[in-house]
């Protein structure tokens, strides 16, 4: 007799072994387990073999649900097809599209380059692809995703205003197909065909005070800083060394030498080593520093964890409690340019030095994109010079540009 739902529900294991297994008709029945679990089963046989075929487990498939899955069998079996095989290929087809989704693809080459980029850097790709990305992508056999799909993603970010979010977004959307070229997972990149398919969007520098008398005022507001020492420190350093803020604040006492005044330390972006010559002014900070963080890796370490490195948003947060707009008057970034534009202006320093110091790539007629090393002695002569006039401004002498006075 068909079993019913109540008899499938009360079945109990018996430890005699008498009864546990309660056939419902047409081969198939419920296995009870000494775990309690119960078990849907069909024996069935198949090219003169007796095989059998697990239907799923009571109460997740239920005695309907089962006994459909029964007749699909039977009817796989009519036409002649092994419906234990065909399992097999369904859930090796489950699988590959589980390993061959866009998702574990893109955590795939995130992995990969984990070791090759900053932290933060790493973290906001990560958080574009949770946001932008991967709700609409994620679960997709990477093989199936054509340019319209994608396209639809990018104007979905492009229509919320982050123009410039799309295109980054496109760029790691085509980075994620080459690793799955590179990987056997796809073969064709269709985010490479999206190039110019959202418009350009407007480039906007970040905000800088490229005047001396301005940069007066700010050098002077940083003495009234009411924050940690720590903090206090960073920005009075960041316009006299105008390295890069994510360089800035994981700077560690391993990589200075107060022998020699210098630190040096390997620049992601240009995958690059460079050397900053330290004025006299900033060995002055650092020392008075190290008494306090010179027991830790991190010359600016966290407020909330010592072993991690300062905010990436400490410097900007630290600039608006002075009361400056980080959109419009002044970022962390922007004290490059209030030093490249008034080296060159005022102090009247040679562009290639400069960009040196910048750690940017300058090519020279060797065709070396960088070198370490390059017009150091300049550059060392420079970053002197420039603590040296900061130090006037902010006490306020008077500043006369040198070809006014000439």
């Amino acid at each position: 007799m068909p079993l019913t739902d109540a008899q499938v529900k009360n079945a109990r294991y018996n430890p005699d072994g008498e009864g546990n297994r309660l056939s419902d008709g047409g081969r198939m029945y419920l296995q009870l387990d000494k775990s309690g679990a119960k078990y849907w089963r069909l024996n069935y046989r198949f090219a003169g073999k007796d095989k059998t075929l697990a239907l799923g487990v009571y109460p997740d498939v239920s005695l309907a649900a089962a006994r459909k899955k029964r007749d699909v069998a039977r009817e796989k079996l009519a036409d002649g097809v092994d419906p234990g095989e065909a399992k097999k290929v369904e859930k090796r087809a489950t699988l590959l599209a589980a390993s061959n989704s866009f998702e574990a693809v893109a955590m795939a080459w995130m992995e990969e380059r984990r070791s090759s980029v900053e932290q933060a850097q790493y973290d906001k790709t990560l958080a574009r692809f949770k946001v932008d990305a991967l709700p609409w992508l994620g679960k997709r056999p990477i093989t199936e995703i054509d340019a319209p799909e994608i396209l639809a993603v990018l104007k979905r970010v492009d229509a919320r205003g982050a123009r410039f979010t799309s295109h980054r977004l496109r760029s790691e959307i085509s980075r994620v197909f080459r690793h799955g070229i590179k990987e056997g997972y796809c073969k064709y990149d269709p985010a490479r065909d999206l190039v110019g398919a959202i418009p350009p969007s407007v480039t906007k520098h970040f905000a800088a005070i490229t005047e001396p008398d301005e940069a007066a005022e700010l050098l002077r507001a940083f003495d009234g800083f009411k924050g940690t020492f720590v903090v206090q420190c960073a920005l009075k350093l960041s316009p006299m060394l105008f390295q890069r803020p994510g360089e800035l604040r994981q700077m560690e006492w391993a990589s200075i030498d107060f022998d020699r005044a210098q630190w040096s330390f390997f620049v992601n972006k240009t995958k690059t080593h460079h050397l900053v010559p330290l004025p006299t002014q900033a060995v002055t900070i650092l020392l008075e520093l190290h008494a306090l963080t010179g027991d830790g890796r991190y010359v600016f370490p966290g407020a909330r964890d010592k072993k991690r490195p300062m905010s990436d948003a400490a410097v900007n947060a630290a600039l608006r409690r002075l009361g400056y707009d980080t959109q419009e008057e002044i970022t962390g970034h922007g004290f490059r340019a209030m030093a490249r534009t008034i080296l060159h202006e005022e102090l009247e320093q040679q562009p290639d030095t400069i960009e040196h110091q910048l750690a940017h790539k300058v090519p020279d007629a060797l065709g070396t994109a960088y070198n370490r090393t390059k017009f150091l002695k300049q550059r060392r002569a420079m970053m002197q010079k420039w603590a040296d006039y900061l130090d006037k401004i902010k006490a306020g002498a008077e500043i006369i540009p040198i070809n006014a006075a000439r």
